[in-house]
């Protein structure tokens, strides 16, 4: 099996993606300058066949896809294991991180509403939106300052029964744009922010989604978090 960390400290991560078009090397560039984070970009039928069968040994996972059509678990490969795959999230303690448009995926799908902690999850879509955004009493909230940040905005019903993490009063946007919850075994992050480089480049987004992988998958690199 390989090796899928660079130093024993680092975290590894499975990015998943598909079902909508992104800036591929300003994405990839983010990741690649996360610190301690190993980070494999793939599209869905990669991670749901898992060829390499490693997809356990990941220590979180995060959705970057907004795939619609409802597993059946009748899809043909390489899709033909993506039902029990998706199902499965929880049955570990591997961390599960929700990336913007995610959260919009598989709208109706109860499992996929469960693991976004929202039942009615059809958006309001704003782009360039500058939010002021200020963190919470949340652990991954801690050492963020309040800071700017221009994005998609979505307005949906805030989380009930999450803890939030973020929040912002911007007329366009939900009031809680980043939540935790658990699910079955695994800690879950959604974080609503995060459409393009616009996004990815800001720092306090990159510290809220470090910050969020390392709560999700309860890393030890810091006590914080465990």
């Amino acid at each position: 099996m390989a090796e899928l960390r660079t130093s024993p400290d680092s975290l590894a991560v499975a990015v998943v993606t598909g079902g909508h078009p992104f800036n591929v090397p300003a994405f990839i560039g983010m990741w690649r300058y996360m610190p301690g984070i190993d980070a494999y970009v793939q599209p869905m039928e990669d991670w749901s066949d898992d060829v390499a069968g490693v997809r356990d040994e990941y220590d979180a996972v995060v959705f970057y896809n907004f795939h619609q059509a409802t597993p059946t678990g009748e899809e043909a490969p390489p899709m033909h294991k993506l039902k029990t795959s998706l199902e499965r999230l929880g049955e570990t303690k591997q961390g599960v991180v929700i990336l913007h448009h995610a959260i919009a995926a598989y709208l109706e799908w109860p499992v996929w509403s469960n693991l976004v902690g929202v039942e009615e999850r059809t958006p309001e879509w704003h782009l360039d939106q500058t939010l002021t955004v200020v963190g919470a009493d949340h652990p991954i909230a801690a050492g963020i300052e309040p800071f700017e940040i221009v994005d998609e905005s979505y307005r949906i019903p805030s989380p009930e029964g999450s803890t939030p993490v973020l929040t912002t009063e911007h007329e366009n946007s939900m009031p809680v744009v980043g939540w935790t919850h658990e699910r079955g075994k695994a800690r879950v992050f959604v974080l609503q922010l995060g459409h393009d480089n616009q996004a990815w480049a800001n720092p306090g987004f990159r510290a809220a989604l470090g910050n969020g992988l390392r709560w999700a998958a309860n890393s030890s690199q810091g006590s914080e978090f465990v």
